[in-house]
């Protein structure tokens, strides 16, 4: 694979040279290559000391952090989680194709991370689970919803997530080191996995919490950059008008490479809009419920706070830093076309096949351009830092999160005797299984959406995700909803979207230049609008199967929905467990020697040290669960959050108004 397989020669003529003289842009001066290896130490140094403080040998240590995290390293985790770099190369693209209506998709969460911190967590918290698809077991009983989720779940992370970002990341290493994009993304995973794999949830956050810092330092100083070289904000509304490619092709639309009227408009109109102002405002808020609400990635964060005040102000800080993509991202890549208009804003196939690698389109390559022609040595190095810290923080976040799926709601139907350490063997094994797979589906997320990779990942997301939103969000606030409803909704709705998404695969999603072929009646109804017309279709069908059959009696609800959220009476399982931890029984079949010094280091480095904790009485364990469950708040602080909360919705109305 050649060196600008990503649009980039590495050659570049030197500032003021027109004579051919060229220079290598790669890493390999003392500043970038200083910063780049400090960035590693301190990931790696912060890792280690997670590590090491934690306790990583249970599973509650391991995947909820022991539930000890206060509010500042959760909201700073859910940010980096969020954001990858598949955030800084999609939505930067998308940007310099349509304008900043794709940073509606961030502000949209302004709102809804209050509907996390106030509505759905403290049900998952009084509930006592560790996962979704576990949360769903308990409400409707059954294995068949939880393995179901558990599954897709786990599909959405290779589809949506992980090939996203392993294949935008890799587009600043091929950029740095001039790798092949594959042996870019294995070195990538081999770092990201030591210490996912070793570390457990506290390793995840706290270094997510190192890299928020980094991301943000690294774009503010892009920004400026970028703003300095457009000539300031008013210059740049004007030029990105003007930022049209000197060789547009022969009959190609002229829509397809002039900036739209509506550029600097996040509603737009409701049926010629690229983002259709309804499909913005009510599909979107459907796929981020999903997100935002009921993804383990997101929620397992809120779990592992130390008590419910810390969970919701982790919400509101997540939601204050989610200002921020507009301006660090959305803006640079708009900027990218006016400064590398040909290359960005490229739309005839053969042209954006010689700059890209692909003949959809070239803008995943806008932020990139920035980082390559605007950073001085150094600061360089900073921000291929910034790109490794998104990658890593997400990747990190994603790999957690699916080994706690495949683990507690796979494996344990598998192995209903498993013990501790196996689960954690397993769940670390699992990883590396996860990997392989997203590594074969990079070459997809290459040539889909015209090229640009936010809109795959939302498209995707639209057709698979809305049957989810709908049973958690009736599941919640619908007690009548049972199982039977819940499961066929999810199964009729997941037969809709896929006939929809594989449609699209099959035909090919196209680009302006060359539109798919693809029947209106399947491909022509906008994706955020087909997001409404399945939420609606599989709320329909669980509410009325549900109507149809048996109800769930009280007794087997209790703190599982919001109108019994308050009972205090024992609730009664529908289902017992498919793992307890049954470590007691097994001691006395454990060897009493003492293992040799290289097995106690390496299980020492996995958190599968066997130190025994002290074992708890009846009274003690009830006593456990009770604080792990408990959602009280003093209530200075609960006021405090929930003022925090009501101006970060007015901030969210303000800003939607004023670029609206």
């Amino acid at each position: 694979m050649s060196r600008d397989y990503f649009g980039f020669s590495l050659m570049q003529p030197r500032n003021g040279a027109n004579n051919g003289t060229t220079v290598v842009y790669a890493v390999n001066n003392p500043a970038d290559i200083s910063v780049i290896v400090l960035y590693f130490i301190l990931v790696l140094a912060v890792g280690i000391w997670a590590m090491v403080r934690t306790n990583r040998s249970t599973v509650g240590g391991f995947f909820l952090a022991g539930r000890s995290m206060v509010w500042w390293p959760i909201g700073a985790s859910l940010f980096a989680s969020n954001i990858g770099s598949g955030h800084f190369v999609g939505i930067a693209g998308t940007a310099a194709a349509s304008g900043l209506a794709i940073g509606g998709f961030e502000w949209n969460a302004l709102v809804v991370v209050v509907i996390l911190g106030w509505l759905f967590v403290p049900i998952y918290i009084k509930a006592g689970v560790v996962t979704m698809p576990e949360y769903l077991k308990k409400r409707f009983g059954g294995q068949r919803i939880r393995v179901y989720l558990s599954v897709l779940s786990l599909f959405l992370y290779v589809f949506t997530k992980i090939s996203a970002d392993m294949f935008s990341g890799a587009i600043f290493i091929n950029l740095a080191l001039g790798l092949n994009i594959y042996l870019a993304v294995i070195l990538l995973l081999l770092i990201t996995a030591l210490y996912t794999v070793t570390g457990g949830l506290a390793a995840v956050i706290y270094t997510d919490t190192l890299q928020t810092v980094i991301m943000l330092v690294g774009s503010f100083i892009l920004m400026g950059f970028a703003f300095n070289e457009v000539g300031g904000y008013t210059s740049f509304q004007a030029k990105y008008m003007e930022a049209i490619p000197a060789f547009v092709g022969v009959n190609i639309s002229e829509k397809c490479y002039t900036p739209r009227p509506d550029s600097f408009h996040i509603f737009r109109d409701a049926i010629t809009g690229d983002l259709p102002w309804p499909g913005l405002v009510f599909g979107l808020t459907i796929q981020a419920t999903w997100y935002w609400c009921t993804d383990q990635v997101i929620v397992q964060r809120c779990l592992s706070a130390k008590n419910l005040s810390h969970m919701k102000a982790g919400c509101i800080l997540c939601g204050y830093l989610k200002l921020l993509p507009m301006f660090l991202m959305v803006f640079p890549g708009m900027m990218s076309r006016i400064l590398y208009t040909d290359e960005v804003a490229c739309v005839d196939p053969k042209e954006c096949l010689r700059y890209c690698g692909a003949s959809v389109g070239c803008t995943n390559i806008a932020y990139p351009k920035l980082v390559v022609d605007l950073m001085p040595n150094g600061l360089r190095g900073l921000m291929l830092s910034v790109m490794l810290a998104s990658l890593m923080s997400s990747l990190t976040s994603i790999f957690n999160s699916a080994s706690t799926l495949f683990t507690m709601d796979i494996y344990t139907k598998i192995r209903k005797s498993a013990t501790e350490k196996e689960l954690m063997i397993a769940g670390r094994v699992f990883i590396i299984a996860l990997i392989g797979v997203s590594i074969a589906w990079i070459p997809v997320v290459q040539s889909a959406q015209s090229g640009q990779l936010f809109d795959y990942i939302q498209s995707i997301t639209s057709y698979l995700t809305p049957p989810i939103a709908a049973v958690f969000m009736l599941a919640i606030f619908c007690k009548r909803v049972n199982e039977a409803g819940a499961f066929y909704g999810l199964l009729i709705g997941l037969c809709i979207g896929l006939s929809r998404m594989i449609a699209e695969f099959a035909f090919g999603t196209g680009s302006c230049a060359e539109p798919s072929v693809c029947p209106t009646i399947i491909c022509g109804v906008h994706y955020l609008y087909f997001s409404i017309i399945l939420f609606s279709i599989s709320c329909i069908l669980i509410v009325s199967i549900s109507l149809m059959t048996k109800p769930i009696e009280d007794k087997y609800l209790y703190r599982l929905c919001w109108s019994l959220r308050n009972n205090t009476e024992q609730r009664e399982d529908l289902e017992k467990d498919d793992w307890v931890d049954n470590q007691d029984s097994l001691d006395i079949e454990e060897p009493t020697e003492e293992p040799g010094r290289c097995k106690k280091l390496f299980l020492g480095f996995c958190g599968l040290e066997q130190s025994k904790a002290p074992k708890l009485t009846q009274e003690e364990q009830e006593e456990l669960q009770k604080q792990l469950t408990d959602t009280s708040e003093v209530p200075l602080w609960r006021n405090v959050v929930n003022a925090n909360a009501l101006i970060l919705l007015c901030v969210a109305v303000f800003l939607h108004g004023f670029y609206g």
